[in-house]
């Protein structure tokens, strides 16, 4: 395996122990160019004009794991047709897509604090001041939408400027102190309702939990970063559709149920939530 300049060069992206790391290309009959996307088929077309300038003896062929609409005619061969627009896990945080999405902080830009360090006090701002990135976008964000408090905004606000994450807006909770914000629990009610005022095509959420809860409130996509999963419409109508059918089965023969749960309540109730995730 080799990239186009390596190809050019004679040698390949990596040698193990019993190879050098160099080759000849005429030993081998058949090349396969290789990309992740197609969209508008530039990428493809310079690769395959730089392929063909070397005049190889092998037969080359190219393909992609993803192509749009209408894209197909670059490849010869293809996983799957995928219309744009589009976010793949691999670019999703420097692709330009990222203008236009709301994006949680903890949890996505940097890990969550632990129970010492959020304490609503000189360890919490500590943490605020002091935690390493996860992740730093190379395109700016449109909105960074965070269950942090207000009272913090000057620490966040500092942070984010210091590791070079540029935003346009810093949407952060209104709660007084970090009791009032446990006891209204609204952390997903929230974001939902900022992302539901905005424009945004795509919420990023660290918590699966939180992410269903956005998905649902609003019927936008929401990618959920502990699944690595995309919830938008056609997630929404399987748990809506599955959660009646299943409440209707369960009336129909609720007897039949009661005794399933008894005998194996673990195995029941993983069955059951599985409707739901």
């Amino acid at each position: 395996m080799t990239d186009v300049e390596g190809l050019q060069e004679g040698r390949l992206l990596q040698a193990g122990e019993r190879y050098d790391g160099e080759f000849d290309v005429s030993a081998f009959s058949k090349i396969l160019i290789v990309d992740d996307t197609v969209y508008k088929g530039g990428a493809m077309t310079e690769a395959r004009e730089t392929i063909e300038s070397l005049d190889l003896p092998a037969e080359t062929y190219y393909g992609a794991v993803y192509v749009d609409e209408g894209s197909e005619r670059f490849v010869d061969t293809y996983a799957q047709t995928l219309p744009f627009p589009r976010v793949f896990e691999w670019n999703m945080m420097h692709h330009d897509f990222l203008n236009d999405a709301c994006v949680d902080l903890d949890g996505i830009l940097c890990r969550d604090p632990t129970p010492t360090e959020n304490d609503d006090g000189a360890n919490y701002r500590d943490f605020l001041t002091t935690v390493r990135p996860k992740c730093v976008p190379s395109v700016s964000i449109g909105r960074i939408v965070t269950c942090r408090l207000e009272r913090y905004r000057e620490e966040t606000a500092a942070w984010l400027d210091e590791h070079g994450i540029e935003y346009d807006e810093l949407v952060m909770m209104q709660y007084p102190n970090k009791a009032a914000r446990v006891a209204a629990g609204d952390h997903a009610e929230y974001k939902a309702d900022v992302y539901q005022s905005t424009d945004a095509k795509l919420f990023i959420e660290s918590s699966h939990n939180q992410a269903r809860k956005i998905a649902r409130r609003t019927s936008k996509p929401v990618y959920s970063k502990e699944r690595n999963v995309m919830l938008q419409q056609g997630y929404l109508h399987r748990v809506t559709r599955e959660g009646r059918a299943s409440i209707k089965a369960v009336q129909s023969n609720p007897v039949r149920y009661v005794n399933q749960l008894r005998s194996d309540p673990v195995d029941f109730l993983k069955r059951a939530s599985s409707v739901f995730l």
